[in-house]
């Protein structure tokens, strides 16, 4: 398979685990949160724990890449992210919700950084092109996921929401295991754990001293505070402001449709003009947009905001990725991938438990004005560091 097909196949089978993924996580994660009777902090941590399974394990699952190969480790992302949804039917209580959303967590955590890290790969002339394109392709999951979930939840309820998740999730894994993804496998002998655990722990250290990727995985991490605020609680401002399931589905979905044809564009233009005045940008869009939200109740005007809020997302990804694969290593890629991912969860799983807290005793428009306060400042901190550097 040459790198062009393997690509196709890579970004081919992203789009499906990210429509089973999203069909699940928004807007159906909260609402049937609610409906067994969720508090909105116990909301918070239930869309939040998802991600902390990847701030756990997209470190250590992107450096194992670096020893076992992307293809090892991919092979178990798409299984977890085929199984679990059928899971979903059967909960009937809280902390069952919370450790099944613990367990399907692992495939992000285990996939993202291995897909990223074999896209930096395949092309290593124009990353912030191909990084976009393949972002876009599992952003069209975000696009189609929630458009899809929302009205089947309105139409036929949840169960088959969570089904037909899981029956998008099955493709993904057939593809995969059918088609052969032509990328390279380390050559190395048999080892022991100490060792493998001595290789990881290189990997770590050498991706730890790199402080491009830490600032930059920082920087995406407070626009993945916002993310993480507006699908844990953009359900519930929108069915309270008059909207059903399907039309807080459309919401999302519009998010995506603008970062799914932005991301690649974006990524092309941070290949010319370079990745941190486009990640500035980006948080002061995502910050402008969301501060917004809770101010108007118009289905239209929530349409709009939504849409520049992917753009702004689109804008910050695209760049933030590529310059990330630039500042890593080739030995070290996965690592990189997979410690911007880490970082990057620490704020998806932040966004739901803050915003959960603050709207619990403020109300939404002061913790939205928080958070994109949070923005704000990591746009200024990203641009006098590199600036320095």
């Amino acid at each position: 398979m040459t790198a062009s097909r393997s690509f196709v196949l890579i970004c081919t089978v992203g789009i499906f685990c990210f429509i089973s993924y999203n069909m699940v996580r928004m807007p159906a994660l909260s609402l049937f949160a609610e409906s067994l009777g969720a508090s909105p902090e116990r909301i918070g941590l239930i869309v939040s724990v998802s991600t902390l399974t990847g701030v756990l394990l997209k470190l250590p699952s992107g450096a194992l890449s670096d020893i076992y190969g992307r293809r090892f480790l991919l092979r178990i992302g798409v299984v977890a992210f085929g199984l679990p949804p059928f899971l979903y039917p059967f909960i009937t209580n809280l902390d069952a919700l919370t450790a099944l959303r613990f367990l399907h967590g692992f495939a992000t955590a285990i996939f993202a950084p291995s897909a990223l890290a074999t896209v930096a790969e395949l092309y290593r002339e124009r990353r912030g092109a191909a990084l976009g394109t393949y972002t876009a392709c599992t952003q069209s999951g975000s696009l189609l996921g929630p458009f899809l979930g929302g009205y089947l939840i309105h139409a036929a309820g949840f169960s088959t929401a969570f089904v037909t998740a899981g029956v998008f999730g099955c493709i993904a894994m057939v593809l995969f295991y059918t088609l052969h993804l032509d990328v390279s496998v380390p050559q190395r002998k048999e080892q022991g754990t100490a060792v493998v655990l001595s290789e990881m722990w290189k990997g770590f250290a050498a991706v730890a001293k790199n402080k491009i990727v830490l600032i930059t995985s920082t920087t995406d991490a407070a626009k993945m505070i916002a993310n993480g605020a507006l699908m844990a609680f953009l359900p519930l401002y929108g069915v309270s402001a008059g909207l059903n399931p399907g039309e807080v589905g459309i919401l999302f979905t519009v998010q995506a449709f603008t970062s799914f044809f932005s991301k690649p564009i974006m990524g092309r233009i941070s290949d010319r003009v370079g990745r941190q005045p486009l990640i500035v940008l980006g948080l002061f869009i995502c910050a402008g947009t969301f501060v917004c939200i809770p101010h108007v109740s118009m289905f239209p005007v929530l349409l709009l905001l939504s849409a520049g809020f992917g753009f702004g997302e689109a804008v910050v990804s695209s760049s933030s990725s590529a310059l990330v694969a630039d500042s890593s290593e080739f030995k070290t890629l996965g690592a990189g991938m997979g410690m911007q991912g880490t970082i990057m969860d620490i704020g998806h799983a932040s966004g739901p438990l803050l915003a959960g807290v603050l709207i619990a005793r403020m109300n939404y428009t002061s913790a939205f004005m928080v958070i994109a306060g949070v923005q704000l400042a990591a746009a200024v901190v990203f641009w006098l560091t590199m600036k320095n550097k």
